[in-house]
């Protein structure tokens, strides 16, 4: 009785679900954007593709760049005061204290290293273009997913939640789902055409961003079914990044260039 609950939740979720936009917040950062997160303090990090990273307030004003040196590209949170972030070119990982403001430790890896996610105490973390690799924050490899070939684009967006982990192909106009031995749990390709930042609901579900359509989609948790939240004519120009703020149905945008902040509401 209680799966046939959770199921009638979460299909009743997807169809009834809105997304409002309240508010769209000029910034000025005009750089190629590879990620953003919602802080569980409710400011905003963006980061600049291999650029600075850049710490906005709740509502949208820029309070400072991190000193974090190197070339950044993927962010995710691991505590109150601490993110980590991956820097591709020095295949590395560096965890950061942002009450400090002091890099903590270095993880080094043997590859290239784009997307991050964390949960679970562990750190998802896309190498290269065919490989996820679940690490804890020693740096020990806890698990290693090797992915199928068709996968074109590097692994810059991936969410890690619920023993499993969630990545876009926009190359392969795609999203996948894997669980942690890589087997494929779903994978949805309707009528993408770029598919590039995601993250996921309190329900489970997943959120893309679609670039070149300028759209916004929900896909259930089973892969199985979706819905258009944002489409071309509400003017979410080349929307790149999307997040929730924590532990609530509300949450941010970012174009691409780094134009805009989009704050959401999501409703169902």
């Amino acid at each position: 009785m209680a799966s046939i609950k959770s199921k009638q939740r979460e299909q009743y979720n997807i169809n009834n679900m809105t997304m409002n936009i309240e508010t769209k917040i000029e910034i000025d950062i005009k750089k190629d954007i590879s990620d953003m997160i919602c802080l569980m303090d409710g400011r905003v990090i963006v980061v600049e593709m291999r650029g600075k990273v850049n710490l906005f307030a709740s509502d949208g004003k820029l309070q400072k760049q991190l000193p974090v040196p190197g070339e950044p590209f993927s962010v995710t949170q691991i505590n109150q005061n601490t993110i980590a972030i991956t820097y591709s070119g020095e295949r590395a990982i560096k965890i950061f204290n942002m009450e400090n403001e002091t890099v903590t430790k270095v993880i080094t890896l043997d590859k290239e290293c784009y997307g991050l996610s964390f949960s679970n105490n562990s750190l998802a973390v896309g190498v290269r273009t065919d490989e996820i690799r679940i690490i804890d924050l020693e740096g020990n490899t806890l698990k290693s997913m090797q992915l199928p070939l068709q996968i074109a684009s590097c692994l810059a967006n991936l969410v890690y939640c619920n023993d499993r982990v969630t990545y876009s192909d926009y190359y392969g106009k795609a999203v996948y789902c894997v669980d942690e031995s890589g087997k494929q749990i779903w994978q949805y390709k309707q009528g993408l055409s770029q598919p590039e930042g995601l993250c996921t609901d309190p329900y489970g579900n997943i959120i893309v961003t679609d670039y070149n359509s300028h759209r916004i989609i929900v896909i259930s948790k089973d892969g199985q079914d979706s819905k258009l939240l944002i489409s071309e004519e509400d003017e979410l120009e080349y929307p790149r990044c999307i997040c929730f703020k924590h532990n609530e149905s509300s949450g941010f945008i970012c174009d691409e260039n780094g134009t805009y902040l989009a704050k959401f509401n999501l409703s169902s």
